[in-house]
């Protein structure tokens, strides 16, 4: 993995990764802080940015399967690009409205239903199925220094610039990362034409899932997963501010210390997988998950008489919650791949998408229902409960027992 190209994807993949912590940050804020939005908007806004995974995620596959990859992939960073820089266009015009940070979160959505898509098999073709692991952890660990640094230099750029124009960053890193892939000389042939109709084949890939065991396990075990990291998602920053009292560069700070969750996973994922397997790393992270969620909403405004000891304890959450997301997601992914043959590999990953996050809209939409009418905190303990069943389900499930 030492070769110019994987380098160039490696850097792409820093700088991606950077400005999206700035737009994770900035995107919420600017539609709290900004815009008054309420929990709903925010549960319609999470909602709105998992929708095509449930329209597009089955006809991405087969348009992966049948296509080459980089020109969708380059295609999909520059459409992203434009969306994001169009957030302080509409700002600095006045137009600026939560309706916009729907269409927004719904385009960029689908840039990761297609693009996304065809970055995992671009990466699987570049460095074949037997690196997958140790390009993770090397993903992770430099993920974990944009995932320490990214939030506080949002939070200053938010509290300088305001929110809209700190996610200009995140647009202009898209440009770059074109820069960086537009040439690459990997293996990336175009598929042999097809004569079969897009929905046979979206059909066998849908039966290729459903007749794995493990493809299947993994299949409902994510979905019940991203329908509970949506919900929290959605509640999390109006949480914070509204209930916390925390400034966006508190919250920065915050999100600063989940980066060191992440460095920690990177390094634990390795020794974890060989001592445990690969499902077992997960059903640590998920574990991990549902401690960060049920100590969350448990966290008072003022802890020990102090504002400033809430927003440590909600550091504290953040640094066990991106520890618990690396080390589910990392594993699986990897482990999804190594499974899957190479014709399968498009409407694998898309199949797998829809299956999985097709579900968040609805812990988007029913965290924000519970946090308008019930209170936040009831949301984030409704997340907290499902997170804990999810535990369960998965650690006694025979498929994933038989794995590890």
């Amino acid at each position: 993995m030492r070769n110019g190209d994987f380098r160039r994807y490696w850097a792409s993949a820093i700088l991606n990764g950077f400005g999206s912590y700035v737009s994770a940050l900035a995107i919420p804020l600017c539609a709290v802080l900004m815009l008054k939005a309420s929990p709903a908007q925010m549960g319609t806004m999470g909602a709105a940015a998992a929708l095509p995974f449930a329209l597009l995620g089955l006809p991405a596959g087969v348009f992966l399967d049948r296509n080459r990859k980089l020109p969708i992939l380059l295609a999909s960073k520059a459409i992203q690009a434009l969306s994001l820089a169009s957030i302080p266009l509409a700002w600095w015009l006045g137009v600026l409205s939560v309706h916009w940070m729907y269409a927004v979160s719904f385009i960029n959505g689908s840039c990761s239903v297609v693009g996304g898509g065809a970055e995992q098999v671009f990466l699987t073709n570049l460095i074949g199925r037997d690196k997958l692991t140790d390009a993770q952890s090397k993903f992770a660990a430099t993920d974990s220094g944009s995932r320490l640094l990214a939030p506080g230099l949002a939070g200053v750029l938010i509290q300088w610039l305001t929110a809209p124009y700190a996610v200009l960053l995140n647009a202009c890193g898209f440009i770059v990362s074109i820069g960086l892939l537009r040439n690459l000389k990997a293996n990336d042939p175009k598929p042999p034409p097809s004569n079969k109709h897009p929905l046979r084949d979206i059909l066998d890939g849908l039966r290729f899932i459903w007749t794995h065991p493990l493809l299947r396990a993994l299949a409902w075990a994510s979905g019940l997963w991203h329908m509970l990291f949506y919900g929290f998602a959605a509640l999390h920053v109006i949480f914070a501010t509204r209930e916390l009292g925390m400034s966006a560069g508190m919250l920065g700070v915050a999100q600063m210390v989940g980066g060191i969750g992440v460095l920690v996973s990177s390094l634990m994922l390795k020794p974890l997988v060989q001592r445990y397997g690969p499902t077992g790393a997960m059903l640590i992270g998920v574990g991990l998950c549902a401690f960060a969620y049920t100590m969350t909403p448990l966290i008072p405004a003022n802890l020990f008489g102090y504002p400033l000891a809430s927003a440590m304890a909600c550091a504290a959450m953040s640094f066990f919650l991106d520890c618990g997301v690396m080390l589910f997601l990392m594993p699986y992914t990897t482990l999804r791949q190594k499974v899957t043959p190479d014709a399968y590999l498009g409407r694998m990953v898309s199949t797998m998408r829809f299956l999985t996050v097709a579900i968040a809209p609805v812990g988007a939409l029913s965290a924000g229902y519970l946090g308008e009418h019930f209170s936040i905190r009831t949301g984030l303990a409704c997340v907290a409960a499902g997170s804990m069943v999810l535990m369960l389900l998965l650690a006694f499930s025979p498929s994933v027992r038989q794995k590890s």
